[in-house]
This record gives C-alpha cells, structure tokens and sequence, in this order.
C-alpha cells in the first residue's frame, strides 16, 4: 500500500499499533507521516491520535487497512470523518462469520452449517450437531483459537481452558467440519462486481497443519492449466462477493472443494488481502499488485488490472524453527541465491524467542516465494530448502546453561577464542 502510495503521489498518514511502530519494517514514502495509536481497533484512540498531531482537520481521500481486525474501525473512522471508506455494515458483515454465513445461505450459496456459541465459557446448552466441527473466534482470523472439536468432551475442554486463560474474546462459532481441499481466492472488486479473482490451494488444510504442527505452504491454481478449478469456484465467488456487499476493494476469501462430490462451499472471507507473501505470489503468478488495487479503490478509482498469467508453478512455503532464542538465519540474499526461490522475507529478527508450538497460520519465522516448472518440482524443492535452512538455523534453546551457550557460539565463529586473557594458556 505505502509503496503504491509512492508511485500515485498520494500522502498516506498512517495510524499504526505498537507493535508495527517499533518493528522497524514501515517504510513511509516522502510526505507521509506515520502515527503510533496504542490501539488501532479503537475508534477513540484513532480520532485522538489524529486530534494530538493537529491532523483532525485535514481532507482525507479516503480510510482503508489491510489489517484484519480494524477493518470494521477503519469503516466507522470514514463515517466519523466524512471521507470514503467501506460501509461500517458490509464490514461487520466480513468480520462476523456468523453473519456472513447467515447472509449468503439466504442468497442460495452453500456454506458450511454453523452454530453460535455466545460463550464459551458456558456451553453446557451448546447444541452439537455435527460429528466433526470446527470452533474459532466469531471474528477471529489466521487460524487463531481455532481447534477442531469431536464430541461434547472437546467442547467442555475448550471452555475450560479459555476460562483458566482468562480469555476476553469469548464468542465463538461451531463450524461444521468440510473433508476436502481448501482453496483460497484473491480479488478485487470495483463498483460492486468482481474485476479479477486468483485461485490458491494449500498443500492441506490450515486447520490440520496447525494441529499437527507442520509448516504451511500453498500455490496458485493456474486458470489454463486447470480451468475445472476456476469453473467450479467461479459462481462461489461472484455470489459471494455480491451478496456481501463489497463495493470497491480487495478480498480474501476461504472454501473448500468437498471431497467426493468436488462441490465448492464457502467457508469464510476477509475485506483485505491475505497474509504471508499473498502480495508477492499474485504479482508473481497473475501480474496483479493487489496493495495498488486496495489504494486505487479506496480512493474510488477504478484499478486497470491486466492479468497475465505466469505458466509456471508460483507457491510459499513458511519457515518454522525450534523453541529458543533466535542466534542466526541465512540472509534473505543467502535464500534468494537458492534455485527456485524468488523472494525470501524474515518475520522476526535475531534474538527473538520462538514459542514452543505455533498456533496460528501467521506464527512463521520466515517465508519463501517459489516459481518452479511444475507441481512435483514445488513439492520436493519445499522440503528440500526448509532442509537447507533448518541446518543453518541457531536457536539456543531456553534450557542452555551458559556454558553451553557458549559452546553453541564457538560452533558459529569458531575462529574467536574465549579465554581468560590475563594468560597466556600455557
């Protein structure tokens, strides 16, 4: 987005968490001004903190985020400041799965059967109407929270930890559990209808992988390559967007291709582009730059998409390690130099701690864009270089004495000798 901001001559004021601010990645083009909100999900902080940097008067063009969980503040903001932005209810409507499922079962498009559970700390009165059900956050996103429930013991269980937790967030939705593929679908919309959309797969289930603990890694579905695909999810994706609402702006969105009958049902989607290198893995396959669109949108002009399809195979693949201290990583030069490996990004820097289990699909150390000439050669290069990089991956481990940290940093610059230097060893 600041990027796009840069190449339109647009002066963005950017309203930023704590969290962004001090990681040192926000690049702001000349012009723009970067401001730290304690809560960027709050409306009353975003208003001060526009108040205090003598900006509330300014004309704005228009309000919009890529973050999941302000869009719908990013939408009452607009409304507060009189400018263009997402209707506050189309957001809502994004946001809260439960909603969002009731609105396009009522327009005839299969999706996944619900129940609410208001909360989760009480759920003896939940009723289980599934064998297999998914339970995440009403409007959560990235997989966090989400677990897989089997029966009433699963659910009492989850209940019980959210409340030894002490968690705030608990209304939670029971969804039903798809046996199948998941696809992921990437657009963007403008004047209510969809102008372009590109197709994902992972390589299982975020779902799955976040209960075995196994890396993520997805490509794009190529349309002529495999049309079937696109054909099926197709009218899925239409009547989605259409009866969301979205007039002008970018989309993530979530289904499944069931197994056994290849039927396409919706499972969720997002007013904002996906995560991880989304942005990179559809230039790379479909010539489209989503942040560009997402700026042109917002400020209601309409984005000239030229798609042109790269006939190869265009994929991630996140870069997990061990619990402990980050020492050292091969650089982001290092990974590039890899073959079949477009771009590389690291998402925490060296002497970060790494959690013993990642629970959410956005928990990666790193990620590498892939462009390869086939499936198989996608597949195999995945592991391949998750392998390179696993041994040359120092973590020490939050278990370590000291001598053996020091043990650890002898085997990375065995040519330093720590000694007393008072003497001379002998």
């Amino acid at each position: 987005m600041l990027r796009a901001c840069r190449r339109h001559d647009v002066e963005p004021v950017l309203l930023c968490n704590s969290g962004a601010y001090d990681s040192g990645r926000v690049q702001v083009p000349p012009g723009g001004t970067v401001i730290r909100v304690d809560e960027v999900t709050n409306v009353e902080d975003c208003l001060a903190a526009l108040h205090r940097a003598g900006l509330a008067d300014r004309e704005f063009l228009a309000v919009q985020t890529t973050w999941e969980y302000a869009v719908t503040t990013a939408a009452v903001l607009g409304r507060a400041l009189g400018i263009r932005t997402i209707d506050p209810g189309t957001a809502l409507h994004f946001r809260d799965k439960s909603l969002q499922k009731a609105r396009l079962k009522e327009a005839g498009v299969p999706v996944t059967r619900t129940v609410v559970v208001e909360d989760l700390f009480n759920v003896q009165d939940v009723p289980l109407e599934f064998e297999r059900a998914v339970l995440k956050p009403i409007a959560g996103g990235g997989t966090t929270s989400t677990s897989v429930v089997t029966g009433r013991a699963d659910l009492e269980a989850a209940s019980r930890a959210a409340r030894l937790a002490k968690e705030t967030s608990r209304t939670f939705l029971l969804e039903e559990y798809v046996e199948g593929d998941e696809w992921m679908a990437e657009g963007v919309a403008f004047g209510g209808k969809v102008l372009f959309f590109g197709l994902g797969a992972y390589t299982q289930p975020c779902l799955d992988a976040i209960t075995g603990q196994e890396p993520i890694s997805l490509r794009r579905l190529d349309p002529v390559q495999e049309p079937e695909a696109y054909e099926a999810a197709d009218p899925v994706v239409r009547a989605a967007i259409t009866a969301l609402g979205l007039q002008d702006g970018v989309f993530h969105m979530e289904m499944f291709r069931e197994k056994g009958t290849g039927r396409i049902v919706f499972s969720e989607c997002a007013a904002r582009r996906g995560g991880a290198l989304t942005q990179e893995q559809v230039l790379a396959k479909f010539n489209v730059d989503l942040g560009e669109a997402a700026l042109l949108c917002a400020i209601g002009r309409e984005p000239e998409i030229e798609v042109k399809v790269n006939p190869n195979v265009v994929g991630c693949a996140g870069l997990f390690g061990p619990p402990g201290t980050v020492i050292s990583y091969p650089t982001a030069d290092e990974l590039i130099a890899q073959p079949d490996v477009s771009f590389a990004q690291m998402y925490v820097p060296p002497g970060h701690t790494l959690a013993d289990k990642f629970s959410a699909s956005a928990d990666m150390l790193g990620a590498l864009l892939l462009v390869t000439d086939d499936v198989e050669r996608f597949q195999s290069r995945v592991k391949e270089l998750r392998d390179w990089f696993a041994e040359r991956l120092v973590v020490a481990e939050p278990w370590l004495t000291s001598g053996e940290r020091w043990a650890l940093q002898r085997t990375r610059t065995p040519e330093r000798e720590y000694r007393d230097w008072l003497y001379d060893g002998e």
